[in-house]
Parts: structure tokens; sequence; C-alpha cells
């Protein structure tokens, strides 16, 4: 398996046809059977999912959080418009659910890799159907059927440190099931669902990183079962969530 980053994209702005971005850069590394994993950054910025502090009157609730802890209020406040609901809110953090049903920090937003000092970039309202439309936009140039993972760094529970996981997804089953197989030892696995478009967005924040302005990576000869696909699959059901 291969990974291989898409260099030399220009910054993206609201409005910009990021499919022409993404085949300009990469139009001739691109082949059949390939999986494209595009950060969601430049997925929300192409969108419009940018928010000018300017703009933001923060509440109460925003005011005394950001004072208590030195934050920016307005970005607390969008913080707070972003959440159906907040897990945590303490020692100046915020771990909130977001409309999407995704428990993160701070519901998805971050200021980022976004250009000025008073805006902030929200998670893309829909990103599964923001997938199918990047999916579906390069099949029509391209002819190339790739599935597209959109990607965001999580922190996760009981171990230090972000990782990559999809957010978005189109074209490829999100798990690989290896229940009711045997192991090399004779034993039928019972739970081993792995989450691969996890995996996968994982795998290529090792090429893209933070700071190196690639916002998308390529992974070849990964033996994905295509299918629709949907990143609400990853979601855990609140009835077998057992910390809520």
């Amino acid at each position: 398996m291969e990974i291989l980053p898409v260099e030399g994209m220009p910054e993206v702005r609201p409005g910009d046809d990021l499919a022409a971005l993404i085949l300009a850069s990469a139009k001739d590394t691109l082949a059949p059977g390939d999986v494209l994993v595009v950060t969601h950054k430049v997925v929300s910025k192409a969108e419009g999912r940018l928010v000018d502090l300017r703009e933001v009157h923060p509440s109460p609730l925003a005011k005394s959080f950001a004072a208590r802890h030195g934050k920016d209020p307005r970005h607390v406040e969008v913080v707070l418009r972003e959440s159906r609901r907040i897990v945590r809110m303490e020692r100046g953090l915020i771990i909130a659910e977001t409309h999407h049903g995704f428990v993160c920090a701070n519901a998805g937003v971050d200021a980022s890799n976004v250009p000025g000092d008073e805006t902030v970039c929200l998670l893309p309202l829909d990103p599964d159907a923001s997938a199918a439309r990047l999916a579906r936009t390069l099949r029509e140039r391209s002819g190339l059927e790739l599935p597209v993972v959109i990607s965001d760094s999580f922190g996760r529970p009981w171990r230090n440190g972000i990782a990559n996981v999809a957010i978005g997804l189109s074209g490829m089953n999100p798990f690989a099931d290896y229940r009711g197989q045997l192991d090399p030892h004779g034993r039928t696995l019972e739970a081993s669902v792995l989450a691969v478009a996890d995996e996968l967005a994982a795998a290529a924040e090792l090429v893209m990183g933070k700071t190196a302005a690639v916002p998308a990576a390529i992974v070849r000869n990964y033996p994905y079962e295509p299918a629709p696909g949907s990143a609400k699959d990853l979601l855990m059901e609140p009835e077998k969530d057992l910390f809520r």
C-alpha cells in the first residue's frame, strides 16, 4: 500500500471548485482503485463554512467561560452555537456533541490553517454529502471511480494526542467485518469490526501533516469494499454507549 501526498494546491477560498484544484495537482497521479482522503478544512473553506468573529455577539455563558479561562468569548460563542449537547465544559476545554453527532473538542470549530486573525472554520454542514459531491464531480471529470474520505483530527478518550478520523465518506464500506472468521489459532472472531475509514484517514495524515499545506492524499492499493458509504455509520448509537 502507498500513501501519496497531493502537493501544490493553492489556498482554498469560499466558492472555489475543489475538484478542479485537486485534479490540477493530482491528475497525473490518480489511478483506478485509489482512495482520496481530503481534510475537512479545504472542504469547509470551499463551502464557505467560515465565521468572521467580528460579527459574533457572545452570550453571557460564553463571556463567563471565556473570562474564567482566558478565551475569546466570540470563539466560545461559535462553539456553543455549533453544539447540540455539551459533554464537558471545564479547565478551559469544551467537549461537545455537534449537530452531526460527532463528540469532539470545541464542536470542530478551529482557527488553525485559516487566513486572518478574526476567522474560524466550522465543519461542513453535511460531510457525507460533501464527500459524495466531490466523488461525483471527480468521476465526471476524470472518469475515475474514487472513494472519498473527508478527515478531521479528533482527540481520543484515554489516549494522549490526536488522530485523524473520517467525518465524511462516499464510495466505500467504512468497516472491515471479520466476525465469523477464524483467527490463526482456530478461534471464531466475534467482535472484530475494524473502522477502516478512520484508519485510512489517520494513515493519510502521516503525509499531509499539520503545517505542510498538503490538504489531500491518495491511498493506493488498499483493497476497500465498494459501497455507497457513510461516516454516520461510524457513530456509536446512544443505547450502546457505556460512557454517556
